[in-house]
């Protein structure tokens, strides 16, 4: 069984994701990190992704891997642990654009549809529902006001990284305009499928959203 989470930045999905996932026995998988990490190689190698000639021999050697470490989700690249290198600020920076090409999300498609098969999966992106898995059992889409998706992603910065100094007003600007360029980019772009749930998350906890979600999809089981 395939189950859909996607949605803006800040929403509240990666963890409502996770959590979800772990509560009814599904496995979770972040396409978030997936093109981040595309973007952390391209940072790494120094190409640039509008150089398509670099862009495609980079995607035929790509190699993503997801591994569980104390308990924690652990995204490779090759052998190279990125969990933490695939969140910093200049692959933010990029990954809008980068995962906007065409290319990148025809070669990155294939690593997704092979891990829904023969298991069951919560998969949480911003386009799952509509391009990648719109046969998918169970669709759901998160949104917010902007300003509470910017207080969340905000504290979620601050705790990760607190040697690092972030400014809120910096971040509401960045996902209001990330958010703009997704949802108008040509291909793939951010918008509820037709037969998605909408859930605003705005007032809710991250408890209260799972449990919502999770006894819709205990009703739609049974």
């Amino acid at each position: 069984m395939i189950i859909t989470i996607d949605g803006p930045a800040g929403t509240g999905k990666s963890t409502t994701a996770r959590m979800l996932a772990d509560e009814i026995g599904f496995t979770y998988f972040d396409t978030g990190a997936l093109y981040r990490a595309i973007s952390w190689q391209i940072l790494d190698q120094t190409i640039s992704y509008q150089d398509q000639e670099a862009l495609s021999r980079l995607l035929k050697t790509f190699s993503f891997r997801i591994r569980s470490i104390g308990g924690e989700k652990h995204y490779f690249v090759g052998n190279k642990d990125v969990t933490r290198a695939i969140r910093t600020k200049e692959v933010t920076a990029i990954v809008s654009e980068v995962s906007a090409l065409k290319m990148v999300r025809d070669a990155l498609k294939p690593l997704q549809v092979n891990f829904s098969k023969e298991i069951d999966v919560v998969f949480e992106g911003r386009d799952l529902g509509t391009v990648v898995f719109p046969q998918a059992h169970l669709k759901f889409f998160l949104t917010a006001r902007p300003e509470v998706c910017a207080k969340r992603r905000h504290q979620e910065l601050v705790k990760k990284f607190p040697n690092q100094s972030f400014s809120y007003e910096t971040i509401l600007k960045e996902i209001q305009e990330r958010d703009a360029y997704d949802s108008k980019r040509e291909h793939a772009p951010l918008k509820q499928a037709e037969d998605a749930i909408l859930i605003d998350t705005s007032d809710l906890t991250i408890r209260e959203v799972v449990e919502e979600l999770k006894n819709i999809y205990l009703a739609r089981r049974e």
